[in-house]
């Protein structure tokens, strides 16, 4: 048992049964080891707030509330479009548990102003954060606890997986997958959402005092702050290039039908507030790109165009083939996209040997390194910084101009200090 779990085992908590006895022994006569299921939360289900009036009670709450703030929310992907948030859970010291509908409240910037300043505690900090954001909650500063577990060598980092190890509790997770758009919420949801916050203070504590026994406290603030201060990604280039199959297409005419059917139900799934994959799945527009059909009775012979597919579904899909089957050579998209930066690694060997070299002596170096301060490789530095470095390495690589390099790319101080060494011999070693 770590420092972590000793810290835990010794938090209060409660489950419907009560906190775990004094004398070692569960309810049930089991050794008090064994994970206890977590089954209510500590003040029961909250009601959800769904208007402005609650809402204005929750933000005065929470902002007298003390210490951090426990943050989550509930998407509905795979059910409807994009990834809005459809349940917001959070809990602090003082103010309890809240369940809020941005539904019924789009608009969460008087609660994200309240908590200004506050610790925000999450896990898994970059799924939630655009959709916190596109309602208004930004945090200033946060503490990630699933990248806290990564940083600690924890080898499963899931909610319920760091509760139940570092915490001794079992947390419910049958309902991570529904589609949260639904109204009303089942008790049962709500009741799984209220619990998802329960215990990420005091898994947060747990967390923060192993990593400072292991001596990489630092080292996660550095991480926590990258992520809290990055600003929202860029649109995605040529998103159609991502179908599900992609690979197997290989001529531009095959790929302009790809675009123009991803581009057709793409802007029928937002106009419908559903999945893409419902309206139209991937393997269908693959096997539409690669048979070309003439006509509609060609399209409704293949997978994924059947008869319950209506004759003016199936015409829509046509024109949209049709389309492609009409434009001209010059507006055909090009294979591949325009890669920046190194090319595949795959590629190195035939177009630069000496940095296919390079790059093979700094994997195995990072590999070592990461394995003796039990963390995965990719938190230790992120791939694409190794190969960029090794593709156009500093002409003298020294531990300054290294460290430089690695700092362009965006290497956290902490991530610049353990790699330097490692990288400077690799680069060296595998010098012409």
């Amino acid at each position: 048992m770590t420092d972590a779990q000793d810290t835990a085992a010794e938090t209060p908590l409660r489950t419907t049964g009560g906190g775990p006895p004094d004398d070692g022994v569960a309810a049930d006569g089991a050794a008090a080891s064994e994970p206890i299921p977590l089954l209510e939360p500590r003040e029961g289900v909250p009601p959800v707030v769904a208007d402005a009036e609650a809402l204005a009670r929750v933000v005065e709450a929470f902002a007298a509330g003390t210490g951090p703030v426990a943050v989550d929310a509930e998407r509905a992907s795979g059910y409807r479009y994009g990834q809005r948030a459809y349940l917001v859970q959070l809990r602090r010291e003082g103010a309890g548990t809240a369940l809020i509908d941005p539904v019924g409240c789009p608009d969460l910037s008087a609660l994200g102003e309240a908590l200004d300043g506050t610790e925000w505690i999450l896990h898994a900090a970059t799924q939630d954060l655009p959709c916190l954001r596109d309602i208004g909650m930004v945090p200033s500063e946060l503490f990630d606890t699933e990248l806290a577990g990564r940083l600690a060598g924890f080898p499963r980092v899931g909610l319920g997986a760091m509760v139940e190890s570092v915490l001794g509790y079992v947390l419910e997770k049958g309902h991570s997958a529904v589609d949260w758009s639904t109204r009303p919420l089942p008790e049962p949801w709500l009741r799984y959402a209220a619990l998802d916050v329960e215990l990420l203070v005091d898994l947060r504590d747990a967390l923060e005092k192993e990593l400072d026994r292991q001596g990489k406290l630092e080292w996660a603030r550095q991480e926590f702050a990258a992520i809290a201060a990055a600003p929202p990604p860029p649109p995605r280039k040529d998103p159609w290039r991502r179908t599900s199959g992609m690979h197997k297409v290989r001529r531009r005419r095959q790929m302009a039908v790809v675009r123009e059917l991803w581009t057709a139900r793409d802007r029928i799934a937002q106009r419908r507030d559903v999945s893409p994959g419902k309206v139209l799945s991937d393997a269908a527009i693959v096997e539409a790109a690669l048979a070309l059909p003439a006509n509609v009775q060609a399209l409704t012979a293949l997978p994924g165009f059947g008869t319950r597919m209506g004759r003016r579904q199936l015409e829509q899909w046509q024109a949209a083939v049709d389309r492609a089957k009409a434009l001209p050579d010059t507006q055909l998209p090009q294979p591949g996209q325009p890669v920046a930066g190194p090319p595949p690694p795959r590629a190195w060997a035939d177009k630069d040997p000496a940095a296919a070299a390079r790059l093979s002596a700094a994997r195995t170096a990072i590999s070592a390194l990461a394995e003796s301060l039990n963390l995965p490789q990719e938190n230790l530095i992120a791939p694409d910084t190794v190969r960029r470095v090794c593709w156009e390495p500093p002409q003298d690589p020294t531990e300054e101009s290294v460290a430089e390099a690695l700092a362009g790319h965006g290497a956290r101080p902490w991530q610049i200090e353990q790699v330097t060494p490692a990288l400077v011999t690799a680069l060296r070693t595998a010098r012409p």
